[in-house]
Formats: C-alpha cells, structure tokens, sequence
C-alpha cells in the first residue's frame, strides 16, 4: 500500500497527460467547427489524413522526418556513449564535474536562444563563420539561411551539441552500475583500457543502449519542433530540408486552421510509432531475448 501511494503522483499524471487525451482521437475523423463544437462537428472519415498523404510535400516531409531522427538516433547513441565512457574515466574530481555541467548546460536552454546562438554563428552579415573564418581565408560569405544542403548537417550538429551531453548522463548511470571487481580483474590479466572499454563496458552497457534506442524508434514519426522550426529561423528557401510532419502541420494548421487535420496527423504518428516499436521489439526478442522490452 505504501509503494502505492508513492507511486499515485506518477500514475495521476500519466492519466491525465497520456492517457485522457486519448479520447480526443476521433477528432481526426471529423470536420471540426468552432460552432458547432467537438461533438456537434460532423463526421469525414478519413479526409483529415488527406493532407499528409495526398499532397505533393508527402514524401518530402516523410523522408525528412524518418532520415533525421535515422541520424538523431545512430550519431546520439554513439556520442552519448562515447562522452558517458570518457566523463567516467575522468573519475569523481572536480574536472569530472565540470565537465558533465558543460555538456548539460546546452540542454538546459530553450530552442529560442539555441536559435540566435546559431544565428550568431551563421547570419549573413555578423555570423561568426563569415566574418572569422570565411573572409579572413579571403572566401566570399555565404548566406546560409538559404543554402538547402548545408542544413542537414547544421541540423545534426545542433541536435548533438543540445542533447548528446544529457543522454550521456543515462549511459554514465549505467556504466557506474558494472562491478568494479570485473575491471579490477581484467587488470590483473593485463588488459588495456581500451581492451577493458570494447570487452566490459560496452558488452554490458549494451542492454542499456538497446532499451534507449527502442524508446528513440517510437517517437522516429516526431520530429523536436524547436529544432526544425526555430533553428532555420522559418526560412522558407529552405523548407525543401528543413520540414517535417511536425512544422508542416503546424503551418497548415496555422493558415488553415484545421484542428482534424492535426489530430489526424498525431494519430498517423501515433500508431507509426507503435508499430515500429513493436516490430523492432520483435527483431530484438528473437535475436536477444534477454534485452527485448517484452
């Protein structure tokens, strides 16, 4: 009974943030008006789905969003683990600690003043990079709000510095849970520490590293808004690689105003999510059984 009420804080709010907005999913199924309200509108089948599968930006913001988080996912893991295995050997002094509030400070910040940093770095006319690094080799500016395929890459680069520091504080937890007898022993029989690193730490940090990546794959339908719509500052030259399903429905939804078209937008993400889930759950289950989810 007590573990119950300890944990009540924690079921209520799962309740009211996960699971009673549920209800809410048949609004993608009807032509919400204002007047008329939520169980007044009339019912469109599958119209509202229309907007992300019949239109010619379809395919565009689809790829967009599954290579990025393709990218989030690979690149995160291996430098969340890479700064985990090098903050570690660090150990407990003072350097160890300032450098894990160095690479969670950039978490911290809100994608508003990420943006202006990077703004900072790459506006036409006071950037950093043009006025430091390009005119000073005696390169010609260049003005990177309109240049489409530097922006994958800016993009990657944005998202790691922001969010590899912090994940790295879950892999840290993980290292520092393996016995320091096993270390101890491998020292013993002469092992370098980076024989230690690939044969101990990685072998058994690997459980820990396939829950996060499952946990990553249910949410490769959702792209981190901040990140796509505050970063490119909303420059249009350059939405070709900067969309994804997130910021297209949110400007649709702001020029049209179509709360269907929204919700149908979160269910299709929703149950993508889901099933890739369940699907990469199953590849794991059959290959590993000991690290699958369920």
């Amino acid at each position: 009974m007590a573990l119950l009420l300890i944990a009540l804080p924690g079921i209520v709010y799962l309740l009211i943030n996960n699971y009673m907005p549920m209800i809410g999913i048949f609004i993608a199924f009807k032509k919400f008006s204002y007047a008329r309200g939520i169980w007044g509108s009339p019912w469109c089948g599958l119209d509202n789905f229309e907007f992300l599968f019949l239109t010619d930006d379809a395919w565009v913001i689809t790829r967009n969003t599954l290579l990025y988080n393709l990218a989030f996912i690979v690149l995160g893991t291996v430098f969340a683990v890479v700064f985990a295995i090098l903050l570690h050997e660090l150990g407990e002094k003072l350097r160890g600690k300032f450098f894990q509030s160095v690479l969670l400070f950039p978490h911290l910040l809100s994608w508003v003043v990420t943006s202006y940093l990077v703004y900072a770095l790459l506006g036409a006319s006071n950037g950093f990079v043009n006025n430091s690094i390009l005119k000073p080799l005696g390169l010609e500016a260049v003005d990177w709000y309109t240049v489409k395929s530097a922006w994958p890459v800016i993009l990657v680069l944005v998202y790691l510095w922001k969010n590899a520091g912090y994940s790295a504080i879950v892999y840290m937890a993980g290292i520092a849970g393996i016995d320091k007898e096993i270390y101890e022993a491998a020292k013993i029989d002469g092992a370098t520490k980076m024989k230690q690193i690939t044969s101990i730490t990685l072998p058994l940090l690997r459980p820990t590293i396939i829950i996060m990546t499952l946990m990553s794959i249910g949410r490769i339908f959702y792209s981190d808004f901040g990140l796509f719509y505050q970063v490119p500052m909303n420059a249009g030259t350059i939405f070709s690689t900067t969309q994804t399903i997130d910021t297209y429905v949110y400007r649709g939804l702001m020029e049209q105003g179509n709360i269907g078209m929204s919700s149908a937008a979160g269910v299709y993400q929703s149950l993508v999510g889901f099933a890739l889930v369940m699907l990469a759950n199953f590849i794991v289950r059959k290959t590993d059984p000991e690290n699958a989810l369920f």
